[in-house]
């Protein structure tokens, strides 16, 4: 196994951990629904009942997530995590609140009683998919940072990374190409939160409230994607030569998707299932849309994040000094770690065989009003 083959294989496997944590943020996107004044609080007790059987996966993909770039790529981690921590911060901590209102809500004499811990629940709802959609805009808007590997001798500063601004992540909120993206990905978990829920509980008010939620967000998730994919196609992007030069490159992502088929095709049919999950849970009586629409996102994603670093392109661009961009190349870690993790990686397939096992179990029986009534551990 070659240097550039771990560094290509981790890149595909950061992509597809990517890919699982937007899907996975249906879990998200379901607790936006505890805002609907339509709905009673049995059935908003059915929904979080039914998030509530998942937001752990979410949670557990986004440390994933964040573990293996961490081993795979820490110049990024020490970069973006070290220096852009609001926005990390920020994430983690809806997290924690989404934890803590889960277990608590209903617990008696809580401090901020139940609309309070709900609350929470949406603005994580919001907020998370937006945190990261918008962090990933910075991989082709670019930050404002600088990387000076010499410095790491440096006893009296030894600081590889410097950011360059007292933000620390939070100016991506003024890029406006970064907040499209961010948008989008909080109305995709919205229509995945609907189309999960959808699947998963039996009642035919909820069914009817969560359709309309779909086409609700049917025009502005496509208007913020569409947008930001008009831009990012006729924009500039940061190509890489073979000597690691990092230069501004018209077109460069349309380039990219052109010079690698494989991933434009990836890229269309993903869009395909996106469309086909929004249409069946929208406009049909069918109740499976979850799946294409799941399987789409992943693909997506995935498609996303290859245009991002393969073929010759910085993934994490420096707007500041265009050699201090990240390349799969100069930020990766050594030949022996990547190859002693690939063994590791291995085990992956049977870690989501079991976790495809433990979710069949759990939505073997779908969540009906007499089970919340009757279920002595429920939310």
């Amino acid at each position: 196994m070659s240097y550039i083959f771990l560094q290509n294989y981790w890149w595909f496997l950061i992509a597809l951990l990517g890919g699982l944590l937007v899907f996975l943020m249906f879990v998200q996107g379901a607790n936006l629904q505890l805002g609907n004044r339509t709905f009673s609080d049995l059935q908003k007790r059915m929904v979080l009942n039914s998030t509530g059987r998942k937001w752990e996966l979410t949670f557990t993909t986004l440390v994933t997530f964040g573990g293996a770039f961490f081993a795979s790529f820490p110049l990024f981690y020490s970069t973006s995590f070290g220096g852009a921590y609001w926005v990390w911060v920020l994430l983690l901590l809806s997290f924690v609140f989404q934890a803590v209102a889960y277990e608590f809500q209903n617990k008696k004499e809580n401090l901020i009683g139940v609309k309070g811990f709900r609350t929470a629940l949406m603005v994580n709802g919001f907020l998370a998919p937006f945190l990261v959609g918008t962090a990933v805009g910075t991989f082709f808007t670019g930050s404002d940072f600088t990387v000076n590997k010499v410095a790491i001798a440096d006893p009296a500063s030894p600081v590889i990374s410097t950011w360059g601004n007292s933000w620390h992540g939070l100016e991506a909120l003024g890029q406006f190409h970064a907040v499209l993206l961010g948008c989008a990905l909080v109305f995709l978990t919205c229509i995945l939160g609907a189309l999960y829920i959808l699947n998963n509980i039996d009642d035919t008010q909820i069914h009817s409230q969560v359709r309309r939620t779909v086409k609700l967000c049917i025009v502005p998730f496509l208007a913020f994607f569409l947008c930001w994919l008009v831009i990012l196609l006729v924009g500039v992007g940061y190509a890489v030569d073979e000597a690691g030069v990092v230069s501004l490159e018209k077109y460069k992502y349309l380039h990219n998707f052109l010079q690698m088929p494989a991933v434009l095709i990836l890229f269309l049919v993903g869009v395909v299932l996106v469309l086909w999950g929004i249409f069946q849970g929208a406009f049909t009586q069918s109740r499976g849309g979850i799946w294409p629409a799941g399987i789409g996102t992943v693909l997506v994603v995935m498609a996303v994040f290859f245009i991002a670093g393969y073929n010759g392109t910085a993934y994490y661009p420096s707007c500041t000094d265009l050699q201090s961009s990240l390349t799969i190349r100069n930020s990766s870690s050594s030949q022996f770690t990547l190859q002693v993790m690939f063994w590791v990686s291995l085990l992956i397939p049977f870690v989501l065989a079991y976790i495809v096992y433990a979710w069949h179990q759990m939505d073997k029986k779908k969540i009906t009003p007499d089970e919340i009534s009757g279920t002595p551990h429920k939310y």
